[in-house]
């Protein structure tokens, strides 16, 4: 057993290179969740939510600029959607490119790699695109605003959070929903208007699907007609489209999630077997708040969480385990970390766990005392070569938690590539024989430790050590 090793990795992103020493890995992972800083410098100076809206509405304004094509388009501009190369340039797009880079900087430099696993793990849980042109800049913002806050209190509130961000009711089509009985419908109607003003039901039935009750766990689809219906109204100001944004309330601004009662569909909603009459907002709320502490839900978010911090197949006893703290605590998030951490299940180090390209690059960074990337500009390109874009899954399920997604003998041979150019541009500057023992704990095994001894230069024997099996494991 290797209990150091997995506290930092399987736990963590990886020992960094000024770790000290951990006695008690436990009580090291314990001591995070409170010292988490949900705010941390790096996403001090990023923009906020009216700052990347005015750039989408200037984009939009600007239909000359849409049309134009850049002829000295990079090879990876070319790689990308048609929409995203558009924008490859623009505002919208620098929103993005910063916002990946702090968030990798927050995740190198960061003293509670725990906390920061659990919000990447959130983050993918409720995941958004980039690849849709509406949400790009607004992914870095999701993150930061809407799951970061909400990582240590009660699922209820975090699942809220994510639900009304402007990110999310613009992925999934929520801000151009309308009621098919709302005021705004039966008007159109009446004036024999052509205009697309319908239900959309892609929020509601990923909200059941996949970040609450999981897939086949009871629901029908007049539950999910029913959830849209109840979610109508929910829109954002300055973006959401169509005659909504003639109606915004007195002070919205640009970016704001707003509530538009004249979009909203009337009436009570009967959902799973209760009927929602709340007026209003609060009938979407009261809906979610069900769903959040729903025991299906519970079963669901134990079995992701379990599945990220055992291995492909979670052991049955942890996953019951976790439900039972969810069920019990009405789902509360740090009550449920502390029950991860006691549990024996996380800490068996034969289970086979593989580093995604993103858990991989964090903790070769977090390893090396000098940088090993050079212009944040080509984070991005960096991850799409990995086969992991920055907050660009391609679907509402997220990147896959498996095995088998990342360990594919090509990517291996990318990510081998990849260190050894990292270990050829710095040199002699990191002497792999003194950094093994450090960075990978009691996990170094004679083998591993006697080949990067025997490497014919430094940088072979860092490339050894990057490339290690015990390296890109966790």
């Amino acid at each position: 057993m290797a209990p150091q090793y997995l506290a930092a990795n399987r736990f963590g992103l990886g020992r960094r290179w000024d770790d000290p020493v951990v006695a008690d890995p436990k009580a090291w992972l314990t001591r995070q969740l409170g010292d988490y800083e949900p705010a941390p410098p790096a996403f001090a100076a990023l923009a906020g939510r009216e700052a990347i809206a005015a750039a989408y509405i200037a984009y939009r304004e600007d239909k000359q600029a849409m049309r134009k094509e850049d002829a000295s388009m990079s090879e990876d501009e070319k790689a990308m959607p048609a929409e995203l190369r558009k924008l490859s340039r623009s505002e919208i797009r620098r929103h993005y490119v910063e916002a990946a880079g702090a968030r990798l900087a927050n995740a190198v430099a960061t003293p509670t790699p725990f906390p920061e696993r659990l919000t990447h793990f959130w983050a993918n849980h409720f995941a958004v695109s980039a690849d849709k042109l509406t949400t790009i800049g607004f992914t870095g913002n999701y993150e930061f605003e809407a799951i970061r806050p909400n990582i240590m209190g009660k699922f209820s509130d975090l699942l809220i959070a994510a639900v009304r961000h402007p990110a999310m009711l613009l992925y999934l089509d929520q801000a151009q929903s309308f009621g098919p009985d709302s005021p705004i419908a039966e008007r159109a109607r009446n004036r024999q208007k052509k205009a697309k003003l319908g239900l959309n039901e892609n929020l509601g039935r990923e909200i059941m699907e996949l970040h609450t009750l999981g897939v086949r766990t009871g629901y029908t689809q007049a539950d999910v007609t029913s959830f849209a219906k109840a979610l109508t109204g929910l829109t954002v100001a300055g973006l959401g489209g169509g005659p909504g944004q003639r109606l915004m309330p007195g002070g919205a601004r640009p970016g704001d999630t707003v509530f538009i009662q004249p979009l909203h569909e009337p009436g009570a909603q009967t959902i799973l077997g209760k009927r929602y009459d709340q007026p209003g907002a609060k009938q979407a709320e009261a809906v979610l708040r069900d769903l959040a502490t729903h025991p299906a839900t519970a079963t669901h978010i134990a079995t992701k969480l379990a599945r990220h911090f055992s291995g492909d197949t979670p052991p049955p006893a942890l996953v019951e385990r976790l439900a039972a703290d969810f069920r019990k605590t009405g789902g509360d998030l740090h009550s449920l970390y502390h029950t991860l951490i006691a549990s024996p299940e996380p800490w068996a180090d034969g289970r086979a766990m593989f580093k995604s390209p993103w858990d991989w690059m964090v903790s070769t960074m977090r390893a090396l005392k000098v940088p090993a990337l050079g212009d944040k500009q080509n984070i991005p390109a960096l991850f799409s070569q990995l086969g992991q874009p920055v907050w660009r899954p391609g679907s509402p399920a997220g990147y896959d938690d498996l095995v088998a997604t990342w360990a594919g003998s090509a990517a291996l041979m990318q990510r081998v590539e990849l260190a050894s150019r990292i270990a050829g541009r710095i040199g002699d500057l990191a002497d792999a024989r003194k950094l093994a023992p450090l960075v990978l704990a009691d996990a170094l095994t004679p083998d591993t430790a006697q080949a990067i001894a025997r490497a014919d230069s430094p940088g072979q024997g860092l490339a050894m050590l990057l490339a290690s099996p015990a390296f890109l494991r966790r």
